[in-house]
């Protein structure tokens, strides 16, 4: 499975309208590319801890869309529903961070990780 990870901070500014506006291009991407296999939505939760205090105040939210292989991610990036959602995050977003993860049947746990 590859996930694809998107941080993301909407602008203070966004209106309502542009709010939804952003919500529905996302669900369409999700929802039009044929590829697309789990999609999870999250927002941030500040509760405290110590590495919260150094860490950049990047992001607001945190979508994880799953798909087979990068060959099914690469469809999804293409899509014109898709690319219609890109164009809105350069408009709508303060900042986003986006990174794709290969992820193996079984969890090999920290340590198949690191000895990669």
């Amino acid at each position: 499975m590859v996930f694809h990870l998107v941080l993301l901070k909407p602008r203070p500014d966004l209106s309502a309208e542009d709010r939804q506006l952003f919500i529905a291009a996302f669900d369409r991407a999700t929802r039009e590319a044929p590829t697309v296999r789990g999609v999870r939505v999250g927002t941030r939760v500040r509760h405290g801890a110590g590495y919260e205090a150094a860490a950049p105040d990047t992001a607001d939210y945190l979508a994880i869309i799953e798909f087979d292989d990068v060959a099914g991610l690469q469809t999804y990036l293409r899509h014109p529903s898709h690319v219609e959602l890109g164009r809105l995050f350069g408009t709508m977003l303060t900042g986003a961070f986006v990174y794709d993860f290969q992820m193996n049947g079984l969890d090999p746990g920290i340590e198949g990780v690191l000895d990669a």
